[in-house]
Formats: C-alpha cells, structure tokens, sequence
C-alpha cells in the first residue's frame, strides 16, 4: 500500500516553488523555478493530492524566507527512502545555522565518517529538500561554493540572501 502524497505549488519573490508530502512529512521541495508547470514537473506528484492548508505555515515561511528574512525549518522530514547515510548527511546539514555555512569535510566528520567529504557531496546532490535541508550552507574547504544542484548562481544568491557575506571564490 503506497502513502497518500499531498503537494501545493506557490509563488515567491525568486520564482514558482513546489512543496510535496506524505502523512509521515515532507519528501520534497523544488527550488524557484520559472512556472508553476515546471514545478509540477520537477515535483513528480503522480498520483499526490492538491492541498494548500496542509501547507499553510510552511509557504509563508518560504516565502518571507525568499523576501530576506531570517528563517528557521524544523519541519518533519519523510526521508525514509533515501540510505542511512544520506539521512545522516541531511540532518547534519540542517544544523548549519542561517546565514553561516560549513564544509563538506565538517559533515563527513560528524557523520563519523571523516574521510568522507566527496560522499557527501554526493548525498548533498542527492539531497530532495532543499532550502529546509540547506545544502547550500555547505562549501568547499578552500572556501570556494563547491556545487549545487541548482546552480552555483543560485547556491550564491541564496548565500547573499542569508546575509553570508564573505568572499566567495566562484
């Protein structure tokens, strides 16, 4: 028996964004894009319910998170498909605070994997929530923004956006 998904799609300042869920929490986000029809797409709902009220509080907080303000996400995660080492990955990047940023070796670490950086850039590539799981805090060692699925103009803006202001070598 598969889970019953709920989405909802919604406008910010930075574009259209897409939010999907199951009753056990979120599986995915989609960051901005240009139309709600690409947000569909990139969503993968299948066989999900519309539900916007389901949403409600998170949507303004997405969007008053894109209008620059500072942000918390301690929204409950249906990350169960995904391996034990990607979850770990994730749930250590979602304690990187807003407007700071980490490496990739810091997480390796704390996922008590220390050798590990390339792997969880993998798994950042990998990672279904973005913004509510902020791959985007994560750069290289060198200082310099390592990659993002969404690219690295966006993973930038997003960075200016928190306020994270060091030079960034792009």
């Amino acid at each position: 028996m598969s889970k019953k998904t709920f989405y909802t799609v919604f406008k910010t300042k930075a574009g259209w964004l897409g939010l999907l869920a199951s009753s056990t929490g979120l599986l995915r986000t989609t960051l901005p894009l240009p139309s709600k029809e690409d947000v569909i797409e990139e969503l993968k709902i299948e066989d999900a319910k519309r539900n916007s009220r389901l949403f409600r509080d998170l949507v303004q907080r997405l969007k008053h998170y894109f209008a620059g303000q500072t942000i918390a996400f301690p929204d409950k995660l249906d990350i169960s498909n995904s391996t034990p080492f990607q979850r770990a990955v994730w749930q250590t990047a979602r304690k990187i605070p807003y407007g700071q940023t980490r490496r990739y070796a810091w997480i390796a670490q704390r996922t008590g994997k220390p050798g590990a950086a390339r792997a969880v850039g993998q798994a950042l590539k990998r990672n279904p929530l973005p913004i509510i799981v902020p791959c985007h805090r994560v750069i290289y060692s060198n200082g310099s923004l390592g990659g993002f699925a969404g690219g690295l103009a966006l993973k930038k803006d997003l960075l200016v956006l928190e306020k994270y202001y060091r030079t960034l070598n792009i």
